[in-house]
């Protein structure tokens, strides 16, 4: 089996009603306040762009169980981000993970770095939008 760079995962408790959070991660309005522009809209199969510091990245919408789960392909390199809410007691339990990652060797052509590296610095940066985003459902 090849070896693959592991999925970066975080999970948050956000003290907001899942409603809200949804709305937040779920519409192109709600997840330019707090990750990127985008022209988003939450069909399945709807392809989109979210507007990165490399350029536009296309996207694939590939689920929507509204309000729990939203997953999109991103980019080219077989990315997969994924958003899972589940309520409890008035708050939401938010779980991001972005899989998908190829050989850590292997280079990604947009950023000519290692996959490895990418991905590492993509950790650091979700940590960064993932306190964005809460900060965002809990105004």
């Amino acid at each position: 089996m090849e070896e693959r760079v592991k999925d970066i995962q975080y999970t948050e408790v956000f003290n907001a009603p899942i409603e809200k959070v949804w709305k937040t991660v779920a519409t192109a309005e709600g997840i330019s306040s707090w990750f990127m522009p985008n022209d988003f809209e939450s069909e399945v199969g709807h392809e989109f762009h979210i507007q990165s510091p490399f350029g536009p990245s296309p996207c694939k919408v590939l689920v929507v169980d509204e309000p729990n789960k939203l997953s999109f392909a991103w980019d080219q390199f077989g990315w997969i981000v994924t958003f899972e809410l589940k309520e409890e007691d008035g708050k939401t339990h938010f779980t991001l993970t972005h899989g998908g990652w190829g050989h850590p060797d292997a280079i990604l052509p947009k950023a000519q770095q290692k996959v490895s590296a990418v991905r590492d610095n993509m950790n650091g940066g979700w940590a960064k939008i993932m306190q964005s985003l809460k900060q965002t459902v809990e105004k």
